[in-house]
């Protein structure tokens, strides 16, 4: 218990007093036995420097929240939709066009084909949406694909459909973003020339959005979404009425217009398109991953978001289809710059360069850039349960100030801004390697869904098992036709990929396993007293306060103590001898010479030397390498010390039976009382010894 009731005696007979210390009120507060919780004063900077950092974090991402106002962040299925589902909906923007963009080969005629692809898609979709709203019931933990793959069918499936996710949400930061360039720069030509600098800045600032945690994202991104999607349904309304009425007026052929081709429609054509096409479905299962975001009943409104989401998408998706061939729509040449396939399907409803018109094409442009919020909260989330199961890193299970998981939404933001530079943001070239991971991850969570159901046999099992038996043959079909459509496009990259993802988190996962087994201890051990005998080096670099500070506490260890001086004068050597055996008694000094004027491997190589020199017959002792450190007053005065003292500490942690313990001396503040460093009861004779010495500071 930190402090109590301490009696004082006044200075008259019988003046007794108690006084009640807390000196751990600012800082705790007592929660049982030996149990205390930190306040947020512990936690406070220290230094002006880390202040004034502090401040600027809390402008940018806001204050710290504690770990128990995680249950406020949670959110409702309004904020959700557009959080976890602006990737899918946001998809309609260029499904279609990735579509005519194939048919148009064969002629204006085949364009036609591109309503029956769009209807295929979302009768996929329905499947899709379907069976991961399953997924959402029976993982509540979130994992989507991973989670099911590896519970239902084998690790390393779970770790294929997890590698395969990660490079999806990579690629749908790049796709979005190179997508939302596109339409931005239909309306505003000029900002071709500064595309990917746009482009990186936009990425800067969603990453910034996402580090401030989920419900302030949500409020930040949940307006641009809706009036997308309300939009988007007002023009396919409109559409769809002049359709039914036959007051449909095909709008003049466009300059930057592809050029229609003669190439006969076929399977193979088909097959491509559909392939093209079926982008309209990566995203869906970002819902699945994030289940433990929603209030409760996180299942329940992951589930309703779900639908809720695929209705939009499919209504959007085969509305703008069914207008752009009414309206005789083709898509422009790649780099162009001329208007894309949903901005032709605007102005059906709006009219070219009415404001309506813009404000479609700002909010088309504004949710394909939070398309990528899926991908910040979804990987950040897929990477933090990887880590907890030992397959990645474990800080990124670490949750940041904002309780979001900081290290993958800055890992994200890193790859997807390489990725949109590397590839000048043309999203045809990146739209090859989008879709293939996505596939991968549909057909292991329906076929590890359709396990699920036969073991459980919970009730209604027969009818769910066939919705995920249908599903996984239907993604199956798409995945094949996917890969083979795609392969020489670019799809061959995320086949090489996968396999190099899972290599690297089964190697983490054995580092970690390996680690774990060699600091395990048996549940019955109980920690008795050192058995081994144990001794202290100490590496000096001359004779000064910080070193009788290292002796003193390497006294406090053992009694076996000596220090090592290395040097590359015999006469300073000499010198140092004489001082110290004078001025250290009972501590011998080894004298190391280095005429090669190293300092690390002769130190090493002296600690091998005693270690061989031991009897074989006993066990080896702990080496305690006490190391003398001066701490400089101001951060950046430190740069000038302890350069030695860094290499050495660097070089020893992985030595075996040695301990590294640093012993820092800080420089006496001139305000505070010379004898009153660090507080400690024998600082003032250390300090009168060291001046005895007459060390140097």
């Amino acid at each position: 218990m930190i402090g109590g009731r301490r009696p004082i005696s006044g200075r008259k007979m019988g003046d007794r007093r108690v006084r009640v210390e807390r000196p751990h009120a600012a800082y705790f507060r007592y929660t049982g036995p030996n149990q205390l919780v930190a306040k947020p004063a512990a936690s406070a900077p220290r230094s002006d420097l880390e202040r004034y950092l502090l401040r600027v974090k809390a402008w940018m991402i806001g204050r710290p929240l504690a770990s128990e106002e995680e249950i406020g962040e949670r959110l409702s299925k309004r904020l959700a939709l557009p959080i976890f589902s602006s990737d899918a909906i946001s998809s309609s923007a260029y499904a279609t066009e990735e579509i005519l963009r194939v048919l148009v080969l064969a002629g204006a005629g085949a364009l036609m084909v591109s309503i029956n692809v769009a209807i295929a898609i979302s009768v996929l979709l329905a499947v899709v949406a379907i069976s991961y709203r399953q997924v959402c019931n029976a993982f509540p933990t979130g994992g989507g694909a991973y989670a099911v793959a590896r519970q239902e069918l084998t690790p390393i499936l779970g770790l294929v459909a997890a590698a395969a996710l990660l490079i999806d949400y990579v690629m749908t930061v790049a796709v979005s973003t190179s997508s939302a360039m596109d339409q931005l720069i239909s309306i505003v030509p000029g900002l071709d020339f500064i595309r990917i600098e746009v482009a990186v800045l936009v990425i800067m600032a969603i990453t910034v959005a996402n580090l401030r945690g989920l419900r302030e994202s949500g409020n930040i991104f949940a307006v641009p979404t809706y009036l997308f999607v309300a939009l988007a349904l007002v023009i396919v309304a409109s559409g769809l009425l002049h359709v039914a009425t036959g007051t449909v007026t095909p709008l003049p052929h466009q300059a930057e217009a592809v050029e229609v081709g003669t190439q006969g429609i076929g399977w193979i054509l088909i097959l491509r398109a559909f392939a093209s096409g079926s982008v309209a479905l990566t995203g869906v299962e970002a819902i699945a991953n994030g289940v433990p975001a929603f209030k409760p009943p996180e299942s329940r409104n992951a589930g309703n978001t779900m639908l809720a989401m695929a209705i939009l998408l499919g209504v959007i998706f085969i509305g703008v289809t069914v207008i752009s061939r009414a309206y005789d729509i083709v898509p422009s040449r790649e780099l162009s710059g001329g208007p894309t396939v949903i901005a032709l399907v605007a102005t059906t409803a709006f009219g070219a360069g009415s404001p309506l018109y813009y404000l479609f094409q700002v909010a088309t442009a504004l949710i394909l850039f939070l398309a990528a919020n899926t991908s910040f909260n979804a990987f950040p989330r897929l990477a933090a349960i990887l880590a907890e199961d030992g397959y990645f890193p474990r800080q990124f299970a670490v949750r940041g100030d904002r309780l979001a998981y900081s290290w993958g939404i800055l890992l994200l933001a890193a790859i997807a801004a390489a990725l949109y530079v590397i590839f000048k943001g043309n999203t045809t070239s990146l739209i090859p390697l989008y879709s293939v991971g996505v596939f991968v991850c549909f057909t292991l969570s329906q076929v590890g869904m359709v396990r699920h159901w036969v073991r459980g046999r919970d009730a209604g099992w027969w009818w769910r098992l066939g919705v995920n038996a249908f599903g996984a043959f239907l993604t199956f079909v798409v995945l094949v036709i996917v890969l083979v459509e795609k392969f020489e496009h670019g799809a061959w990259v995320v086949a090489v990929l996968i396999p190099m993802l899972v290599g690297m988190m089964l190697f983490i996962n054995r580092q970690y396993a390996a680690s774990a087994s060699q600091l395990a201890i048996r549940g019955d051990y109980v920690v008795p007293k050192p058995s081994r005998e144990q001794r202290a080096i100490i590496p000096v670099p001359g004779l000064n306060r910080a070193v009788v500070r290292a002796v003193n506490v390497a006294r406090a260890v053992t009694d076996d103590v000596s220090a090592v001086y290395i040097s590359e004068d015999a006469e300073a050597s000499a010198v140092m001898r004489k001082r110290w055996e004078r001025q250290v008694p009972g501590v011998p000094l080894v004298i190391v010479e280095s005429p090669y004027r190293a300092l690390a491997g002769p130190l090493m190589a002296y600690l091998d030397v005693l270690d061989r020199a031991w009897p074989p017959d006993k066990p080896e002792p702990i080496t305690f390498v006490v190391v003398p450190e001066y701490v400089a007053r101001h951060w950046w005065e430190r740069v000038l010390y302890n350069q030695s003292a860094h290499r050495l500490r660097s070089v020893l942690l992985g030595r075996p039976h040695t301990v590294v313990v640093d012993v820092p001396y800080r420089r006496d503040d001139p305000r505070e009382d010379h004898h009153g460093d660090e507080g400690e009861e024998d600082q003032a004779e250390e300090d009168q010894a060291a001046s005895r010495l007459g060390a140097r500071a």
